[in-house]
């Protein structure tokens, strides 16, 4: 793992960006596509609206969800509301290659097989995408892998409903769709994320985002949530792999 310090979320948004538009274009190059699952809340909104300026091939792009809550579709409590305003409605993408999680049903067991059926009808079988977008919550989950939710066990489905938390249930990507990613992007931001960041840079599995895997990681972090990082973790620089 890998951890970039920006001095502001505005900066961290930046490097957030221009990362994925150097991962998109090595994908392209290397493979003819770039598969990319984006991850909702209120800290990736500056990075999608850097995101949609930035040079990327969106012809090439098949765009995916890391994590939906079941509300209405419209709502602000949907996260692929704010993808669309944010980046799907100002980048030329085909329609077709923008691929939302169907939650709109009663059941989401059902939606979540469905989903898995779409990665791999279009990824191919398993599905392996270039690139996987996470946040961090202040309780340590990373996706909608939640604290001591049976979809943190999940050892081999790509995709998983979940338990209600703070009103809602959601599908989700789980450990091994994440895991079987090429590169994984961690965008932190905020004094709140500070603790759980420090956990996850040490690699601490007690929380969900600590299962995930380190390797192909890169974070990217404001310098408020990077106050209770030792400095030798944090890295200045960071070009996209393979």
């Amino acid at each position: 793992m890998r951890i970039v310090v920006a001095p502001d979320a505005e900066a961290a948004a930046r490097r957030a960006a221009a990362f994925i538009a150097n991962c998109a274009a090595r994908a392209v190059r290397a493979r003819g596509r770039f598969a990319l699952a984006l991850s909702g809340g209120q800290t990736p909104s500056r990075m999608l609206q850097s995101l949609a300026l930035s040079t990327i091939d969106w012809r090439r792009v098949e765009l995916f969800q890391v994590d939906e809550r079941a509300a209405p579709l419209g709502s602000h409590d949907r996260n692929l509301t704010g993808l669309e305003e944010l980046l799907v409605t100002r980048v030329p993408i085909p329609h077709g290659q923008v691929h939302p999680m169907p939650v709109d049903g009663p059941d989401l067991d059902a939606a979540a097989l469905a989903y898995a059926a779409t990665l791999a009808d279009t990824l191919g079988h398993p599905p392996v995408l270039d690139l996987v977008h996470l946040g961090l919550g202040d309780d340590g989950h990373a996706a909608s892998l939640m604290p001591g939710d049976p979809a943190t066990r999940v050892a081999v489905a790509r995709v998983s409903a979940t338990a209600a938390h703070r009103g809602w249930r959601r599908v989700t990507l789980t450990l091994p769709a994440i895991d079987a990613a090429r590169r994984v992007l961690w965008l932190v931001c905020g004094a709140s994320k500070a603790s759980m960041l420090a956990r996850l840079a040490c690699g601490d599995r007690g929380i969900p985002a600590g299962l995930v895997r380190r390797e192909r990681a890169l974070v990217v972090a404001d310098a408020a949530a990077a106050a209770q990082l030792p400095r030798r973790r944090v890295a200045r620089q960071e070009a996209c792999g393979r």
